[in-house]
């Protein structure tokens, strides 16, 4: 059976969906999307979600063409047709279809899209050995808080990481890491958890993280040291460990950056910790 997706009010099955060519999302990258991942049938982290939608379509100035609930049945809707178990449903607002031209248009309809992938997250297979980073040069907009569609700076980087044998990018401005291509960076030195602020000088400095965020609760919780602060290059080499967040994979450890081995080359007990804890909070 085909997979079923969702275009403006519709559920097809994949290959009869249909988005004109002039929608501003295929021209200008005109729009904002979510990742949201599903375990057990269930969608995670949903007012999160719909609340850095919110913030994200309200930057751009488009409104939201249905309404939250709305938004968020379509979600479970997508989950029971596709009788998915363990994955993300991605969804992507565009300001909609108009004649090419830089103004907003007036009267352009915002266009919904969204679908499902089923994969593993709990039990990722790159958990066990941890994965290798690539430090790419920083090249994205300034509005980093805004989750964005226009993702070309994000894809060149990764290709750059992917090409050096890297399953991630991590970005790097005037000498320190922001964050990772599709991801949150953090490193480990001495039992405390380091990762870039939101804001630097008053500008959007990265994405805010749902899974940035839960992790930090989680820290907090816990009693577990966090300092808020940009990290340099050096620093990520000499970690004791290093891991990312993000919505497909939770916390995943990281073993390897541009080639040298972190904390000795294997998942740290910090990193493993944390992971259990993240999955943890999941009712069963």
């Amino acid at each position: 059976m085909s997979r079923i997706v969702y275009v403006n009010g519709h559920y097809v099955p994949e290959e009869k969906a249909r988005v004109s060519p002039f929608d501003r999302g295929y021209l200008f990258g005109d729009g904002a999307y979510e990742v949201t991942p599903v375990i057990d049938g269930r969608l995670l982290d949903a007012e999160r979600m719909v609340a850095r939608l919110s913030r994200s379509l309200k930057a751009l100035g488009i409104a939201w063409p249905l309404s939250p609930a709305a938004f968020l049945a379509m979600h479970e809707e997508l989950i029971a047709r596709n009788r998915l178990e363990e994955g993300v449903i991605y969804a992507q607002i565009t300001r909609g279809v108009a004649e090419r031209d830089f103004p907003f248009p007036e009267h352009a309809e915002p266009v919904v899209f969204a679908f499902p992938k089923a994969m593993a997250i709990v039990d990722n297979p790159r958990v066990a050995g941890g994965i290798a980073v690539k430090l790419v040069e920083e090249q994205r907009w300034r509005r980093r808080d805004i989750k964005s569609i226009a993702l070309l700076a994000q894809v060149l980087s990764r290709q750059r990481a992917t090409e050096a044998g890297a399953a991630e990018g991590w970005m790097v401005e005037n000498g320190l890491v922001t964050e990772g291509c599709s991801s949150s960076a953090y490193i480990v030195k001495n039992g405390v958890i380091i990762t870039s602020p939101l804001e630097m000088d008053g500008q959007p400095r990265i994405l805010p993280g749902i899974r940035r965020a839960i992790l930090l609760e989680i820290a907090e919780r816990e009693g577990i040291p966090v300092e808020l602060r940009p990290f340099s290059p050096q620093e990520a080499l000499t970690a004791d460990e290093a891991f990312q967040t993000a919505a497909t994979f939770g916390v995943m450890p990281v073993v390897r950056i541009d080639g040298h081995v972190v904390g000795g080359g294997a998942p740290g007990p910090l990193t493993k910790r944390l992971r259990a804890l993240f999955f943890a909070r999941i009712p069963a």
